[in-house]
């Protein structure tokens, strides 16, 4: 009898020590996609605001959170010597290069010139010839470009460390600031197409992916973690309370 007993409590500790902790794990998900929703929904409000000129990107330069997302205006030149194409990058599924340039512009306001690094697009590369650039049309005057804020470029896993040269696999605007010699702002502008803008016929593509911050993924893992628990209370309920009870007769 006391051995029955002793089973009995092990198991009925047991399933609600597991019962609780997959119930909480699921909560744990359920709370953090709750946070990236809340994440997701401000970043299509900040791409939904007026769009901010040289002046105000000056002005909260510094305050990434103001900014990130928000659509940008911007007139200045390019600095094409120092152009650099990011490899390994896809669009619509396709390999080839993302295009960076820095783009040099003046604060109205201060009359200072700020330079940041533009994420132009993307290009595809001659698989028969790696080492060959592709041509990219290039105004060399002043020109008006539209774009939206975005942290610097992501980067891959690298094999060989840091790149030299025009082809690079990663980039740190730390290192290009002393590279080129020159100051650049702390985040980058994903250039878009616009009637608007000077530059949209360089061939380059602009087809950008939304961010995307995985909010499903943790809705999944809520419903597994979830389901488990009721799992667990059904076996229980089932062995430990209805099958001994339809046994005895009761």
């Amino acid at each position: 009898m006391k051995s029955a007993q002793l089973r009995f409590w092990l198991i009925t500790v047991a399933a609600l020590a597991t019962f609780v902790l997959t119930l909480n794990l699921g909560i744990w998900q359920m709370n953090r996609a709750n946070e990236k929703q809340s994440y997701q929904d401000l970043i299509v409000q900040q791409s939904q605001l007026s769009a901010l000129d040289a002046s105000a990107l000056s002005i909260n330069r510094n305050n990434l959170s103001v900014i990130l997302h928000r659509n940008v205006t911007l007139s200045g030149r390019w600095l094409n010597h120092h152009t650099l194409y990011l490899d390994n990058r896809q669009m619509n599924g396709k390999p080839g290069f993302f295009v960076i340039t820095p783009f040099e512009f003046e604060d109205k306001q201060s009359g200072e010139l700020q330079t940041i690094l533009i994420q132009r697009g993307w290009a595809a590369r001659n698989f028969m010839d790696r080492t060959l650039l592709p041509v990219i049309q290039t105004e060399t005057g002043r020109l008006n470009i539209i774009g939206r804020i975005a942290p610097a470029p992501s980067k891959l896993y690298e094999f060989n460390g840091d790149g030299i040269g025009k082809i690079r696999q990663n980039v740190s605007i730390r290192e290009l600031e002393k590279e080129f010699n020159i100051k650049l702002l702390d985040f980058s502008i994903l250039q878009l197409d616009s009637e608007t803008a000077s530059n949209n016929n360089d061939g380059l593509l602009r087809q950008w992916l939304q961010p995307s911050l995985g909010v499903e993924k943790h809705l999944g893992y809520m419903f597994q973690w979830w389901a488990l628990s009721a799992l667990i209370a059904g076996l229980y309920l089932w062995f430990q309370v209805i099958r001994p009870l339809r046994q005895s007769g009761i």
